[in-house]
């Protein structure tokens, strides 16, 4: 099958919008998905500088959305037609994930960052019969269609807007799991997120659900204001005395931080932030040494990383569509969309913090 999707040919020039071919149909345990909607993540655009890890050319996108066209195997537990959320890749029987731990599979890396599954190369192909990577974070949603394992889908209510659902998979699964999984916040807790943006919002979405008292630090005003309406005391990021601020306003300190920028300034501020035994998560990935100030680590304090909001998505996913039905995750006032045809502009939007979440739509126009 011939189909359209935003290709990367190579790390220094913008996306562009090409024809492809599917050169067979979902193999003993993958679906066929009609993409409905991609979010662009962080991830998506750093692998610009992902120093020629990320084989190219390729298909990125994975926060993809949509509705089941062909299911391959009788062991999917989809059938066409069926709405689904597309989430991370992981193996299924390593350790971690059969301790109800994928993000932290053994084979993350390599299925989800630097290629794909072996199996799934040579299938897609360009109108040249050049071949492009295997599936980006096991789906490559920047496109009309896509080959996905099963594993990785998780079925959602049809009469959810599907479109805006792919966000779910990664960016606000992450935000929103380390609030509720890796802190297991509650009422009367206190949260400290660093960044305001789409992972951050959704942890004060989700820590303001839980009935906790969040603090929001951001350099964008635009950010603050959204995060504020989300029921966030918002502080800018270059405010003096930060730690001392966050520690009036939480009552003697946050009982947890999420730090979403990875800088070792604010990663510090957010340590001394803390009560005792208070625990900061890290989501960003590190690409420099972390200096540490004199007693950041002290009385009991700790730091660990959150990946993917250690989240068992097929749990995590219609947990949130819950509480988005029910008013208290209203993550669709984050995300603008834009024809795939607007990718570039949606990557320079996001760059430029003008848009908090992009979604991409293969058809139709965006708003």
């Amino acid at each position: 099958m011939r189909f359209r999707a935003a290709v990367l040919r190579s790390y220094d020039t913008r996306f562009g919008v090409e024809e492809l071919i599917l050169n067979a149909g979902p193999a003993d345990g993958e679906i066929l998905v009609r993409i409905a909607g991609c979010g662009m993540c962080r991830t998506d655009l750093v692998v610009r500088s992902s120093s020629g890890r990320t084989p190219l050319p390729a298909v990125l996108g994975h926060e993809g959305s949509g509705v089941v066209v062909e299911t391959g195997g009788p062991d999917t537990g989809l059938r066409a037609g069926d709405h689904v959320v597309l989430s991370f890749d992981s193996c299924g029987h390593c350790r971690n994930c059969i301790g109800a731990a994928p993000a932290y599979c053994d084979s993350f890396a390599s299925l989800n960052l630097f290629g794909g599954r072996p199996e799934g190369a040579a299938r897609l192909t360009d109108a040249s019969g050049g071949e492009l990577a295997p599936r980006w974070f096991g789906q490559s949603s920047f496109a009309e269609y896509a080959i996905v394992r099963a594993r990785n889908a998780v079925r959602v209510d049809p009469s959810l807007p599907v479109e805006l659902l792919g966000p779910l998979g990664c960016g606000f699964l992450t935000g929103a799991g380390a609030v509720f999984n890796s802190f297991g916040v509650g009422p009367g807790d206190t949260v400290a997120v660093f960044g305001a943006g789409a992972v951050g919002l959704a942890a004060v979405m989700a820590a303001d659900a839980a009935g906790a008292v969040t603090v929001a630090i951001d350099r964008y005003p635009e950010r603050l204001a959204v995060a504020e309406r989300l029921g966030a005391t918002p502080l800018h990021a270059a405010s003096s005395g930060l730690p001392e601020r966050i520690q009036r306003l939480t009552d003697g300190g946050a009982q947890y931080a999420l730090d979403t920028t990875g800088s070792a300034r604010l990663i510090n501020d957010a340590l001394l932030s803390l009560r005792p035994t208070g625990h900061l998560g890290l989501v960003a990935r590190l690409r420099t040494e972390l200096p540490l100030r004199p007693g950041t680590l002290d009385r009991g304090r700790r730091i660990s990383h959150i990946c993917e909001g250690d989240a068992v998505p097929a749990l995590l996913i219609p947990r949130l569509t819950e509480l988005w039905q029910a008013e208290r995750f209203p993550f669709d006032q984050l995300i603008r969309t834009y024809p795939l045809a607007d990718i570039n502009e949606a990557e320079r939007d996001c760059d430029a913090g003008r848009v908090v979440k992009p979604v991409l739509i293969p058809e139709g126009t965006g708003g």
